[in-house]
């Protein structure tokens, strides 16, 4: 397989698991080696997770008081895609199902945000869907009204689980997806992994070129799809939600290019000493 020219990291399953309530943070064993070795040899490299309830500088802080090296400027969620993808398509006022952190990450890359408890939340051109475990019916409505105005419908991560210390978790926005999906027949847009938007958005950040960029994650979705879709190379761990077993059963369109135990063995495993 080709050697990568810079590295994305999944967060839960590849750099921590954390808890379901997202309120606490273990680093993966060997984690925060790999990146500083990556640091040393001069390797770029970027974390972007599907977690979409923080905004890097809250999040960033969590990884490095669990001894992970990531600095703000190298997290990214998909609120930081969604942002450039509301910005490119120049809509002005978003709908946003999730919580105040998701509308505080926006805000502050430039997004106008509105609430669906707002009673002005009509008249928005774009939805977008994200972590929200306090999500009702109305938040749903309103969401569903939104899409069948003709907002565009985005949404932070379609992916249904993701690892954590407990055990798999199901993914809100992904339940969500599938509420305003079935009465309104829009599919949500994702901005976060697996989409074309993510990879974009990490191959720039990288300044490579995205066949150059290995893509490391736990979920045969979220990064190995995205990988084989967009032409780059797939490195899956199974330090979280995939078994070695469940790796080798994984069709050719979400295979990965390397199965190792965790990124503790990454330098290693690629020669790239």
């Amino acid at each position: 397989m080709r050697k990568p020219k810079g590295f994305m990291f999944d967060l839960d399953g590849t750099l921590i698991l954390s808890n379901r309530a997202l309120g606490s943070y273990d680093a993966i064993p060997g984690a925060a080696e790999a990146l500083a070795q990556l640091d040393d040899l001069g390797v770029p490299w970027i974390a972007l997770t599907n977690g979409s309830a923080y905004a890097s500088r809250v999040q960033a802080p969590r990884l490095r008081a669990v001894g992970l090296p990531v600095p703000d400027e190298k997290l990214f969620t998909p609120n930081s895609v969604a942002a450039k993808v509301i910005g490119d398509a120049g809509y002005e006022r978003v709908l946003v199902l999730g919580t105040d952190g998701v509308s505080e990450a926006l805000t502050e890359l430039g997004v106008t945000c509105v609430s669906p408890d707002d009673p002005d939340h009509a008249g928005c051109d774009a939805l977008y869907i994200a972590w929200h475990p306090d999500c009702s019916m109305p938040h749903i409505h309103a969401a569903c009204e939104a899409a069948m105005a003709g907002a565009a419908v985005l949404t932070a991560s379609d992916v249904p689980f993701f690892a954590t210390k407990e055990g798999r978790s199901f993914g809100y926005s992904c339940a969500i997806n599938g509420a305003v999906a079935r009465v309104t027949g829009v599919e949500p847009q994702p901005t976060g992994k697996p989409s074309a938007h993510a990879l974009d958005f990490i191959a720039n950040q990288l300044g490579i070129e995205k066949e150059d960029v290995g893509i490391v994650g736990d979920d045969a979705t979220a990064e190995m799809q995205m990988a084989r879709e967009g032409g780059a190379i797939g490195i899956a761990v199974t330090s979280g939600a995939t078994s070695t077993e469940e790796w080798a059963a994984q069709p050719p369109g979400k295979s990965p290019d390397l199965v190792i135990e965790n990124i503790g063995e990454l330098v290693d495993k690629l020669g790239l000493r």
